[in-house]
């Protein structure tokens, strides 16, 4: 069973986490089953950007993202070549070490 550690982030996991996935399922899901509630404004239809993440190491198996995903991402704030949607981001059999960004659009348009 593949690993997600993300790392630390003041909101969602400020001593940073260590969490089980499981193949298949996306780091979204992973995250939420295991406590880490990042936000999903759009309820995980890639349709915003809310649950913008970097991939630190592992990206390279993730499946690479689909038209719809990019164009999102174009949007995201703090884009980095290994961003993702963690809603769209389907875990492989390989550990991922994940950045939750400290902004989302969300967040800088209500202001916080």
């Amino acid at each position: 069973m593949p690993q997600i550690i993300f790392l630390p982030n003041a909101d969602h996991c400020p001593e940073g986490a260590v969490i089980q996935a499981k193949t298949g399922e996306t780091v979204l899901d992973a995250a939420l089953r295991n406590g880490i509630d990042i936000e999903h404004a759009c309820e995980k239809s890639c349709a915003c950007t809310t649950c913008h993440v970097v991939v630190r190491e592992g990206f390279q198996s993730l499946e690479a993202s689909d038209e719809l995903e990019d164009d999102m991402l174009d949007k995201a704030w703090g884009l980095e070549p290994n961003s993702r949607l963690s809603c769209q981001a389907v875990v492989a059999d390989t550990d991922l070490v994940v950045e939750i960004p400290k902004y989302t659009i969300n967040q800088v348009s209500e202001g916080h």
